[in-house]
């Protein structure tokens, strides 16, 4: 899939994004278990809403954390999470 700066992405429907205590971090989970998230990833995740671009979400991640170039680092998890079925394009 290609994806574009353009896009807006959510999270799919049958998977659910949250922070898990026992874990001590962001975790996917779906019907057959769960991922445990990098601290990057969880904040990549808790972006995606369907309202904001990938554009968008990664210039807040820029800000936030006070770095450039962030561009390439998320673009590739962005491609991870669309092939993984996480995350789609709004509809």
């Amino acid at each position: 899939m290609s994806i574009t700066k353009a896009d807006k992405p959510e999270i799919a429907p049958t998977f659910r994004f949250q922070w898990e205590e026992v874990q001590d971090c962001y975790v996917v989970l779906y019907p057959e278990g769960m991922v445990k998230l990098s601290k990057s990833a969880g904040e990549i995740m808790k972006r995606i809403d369907g309202e904001e671009s990938i554009d968008k979400i990664i210039k807040d991640l820029e800000t936030t954390f006070s770095e450039n170039n962030l561009e390439d680092d998320v673009m590739k998890f962005l491609e991870v999470a669309y092939d993984t079925g996480w995350i789609r394009n709004k509809k």
